[in-house]
């Protein structure tokens, strides 16, 4: 059995962390909305909440922190998620991540993990040459974040062992 699955995700400039939620959602069953889509009540119906973002100046996208900022506290009751983003530079994604990470945790979710893989970047002066990893995510990324997701459903799934 997989957890049910909410994907919280901005995505808007090239649509690659959108690419990235959706091959989450061939690992396991998944509802994908944007912030503005998505109420509180929601979290109430999953086993697992997945926030999203490309990365715009060193940051997460502000709809994704302003959503979390504005949850209750302890909201999270003790639920797992996890916070994945699409980059130019996806191996600074721990520095990116770690203000979200902080904020979850203090809502009270329990981080499971973190994903983050590279996104097509037309930011500032790269735009002049086309833009990096213009091609990302590819089959590769896309396969590394089916991957990514199944170890957290299965680290999720009850035993069927028991008995």
């Amino acid at each position: 059995m997989h957890p049910r699955c909410l994907l919280i995700v901005a995505s808007v400039h090239h649509g690659n962390t959108a690419a990235v939620a959706r091959a989450f959602s061939e690992a396991f069953p998944a509802t994908v909305a944007t912030p503005a889509e998505v109420s509180p009540q929601r979290l109430a119906d999953c086993d697992l909440v997945g926030f999203g973002s490309g990365v715009y100046y060193g940051r997460l996208h502000h709809s994704l922190v302003d959503w979390v900022r504005r949850l209750p506290d302890a909201a999270g009751d003790g639920k797992p998620a996890f916070v994945f983003s699409t980059s130019g530079l996806p191996w600074l994604a721990k520095l990116w991540h770690a203000p979200l990470v902080r904020l979850l945790a203090r809502k009270g979710f329990d981080v499971v993990g973190e994903f983050a893989c590279r996104g097509f970047d037309t930011w500032g002066p790269l735009w002049l040459s086309g833009g990096l990893n213009r091609r990302h995510p590819d089959a590769r990324d896309l396969l590394q974040a089916r991957a990514f997701a199944g170890r957290i459903a299965a680290a999720l799934a009850p035993s069927e062992r028991a008995g």
